[in-house]
């Protein structure tokens, strides 16, 4: 079991930034996928960007492309999500994720991952 605590949302501005932070927490062993999706009101849960945790690849929707980027801290088993130049369309709860193996794929497919944090809000205002 693995249990994924995200933290950092909240209110800004368009065009300001934020950062989220996703701790994993639980018996973790070899890389692994995590990442970023997010579910606006009204609409699907999307994939946002995915990390593989030996850091050899990352992926990114193309709506985030150039303004958000994900990174790791593998000693931490923390992974963040830097956004900037946010826009009011960001507006969602935004949810970790982790996922055993690889990331091919699995951008888009949030049936992919294996365990989900409880999301955290971020609303931006134009």
């Amino acid at each position: 079991e693995v249990q994924l605590v995200e933290s950092g949302g909240g209110s800004v501005q368009a065009g300001g930034s934020l950062r989220l932070s996703c701790a994993a927490f639980g018996y973790i062993y070899g890389s692994n996928c995590m990442g970023w999706f997010r579910q606006a009101p009204g609409k699907e849960r999307e994939g946002v960007a995915v990390i593989y945790t030996s850091g050899t690849h990352t992926y990114y929707a193309d709506s985030v492309k150039g303004r958000f980027t994900i990174s790791q801290d593998n000693a931490k088993n923390t992974v963040y999500l830097r956004m900037n130049n946010l826009k009011p369309e960001d507006t969602a709860m935004y949810y970790c994720a982790f996922a055993w193996g690889g990331c091919g794929g699995r951008l888009y497919l949030t049936d992919g991952m294996n365990y989900w944090g409880k999301g955290a809000l971020v609303t931006i205002s134009s």
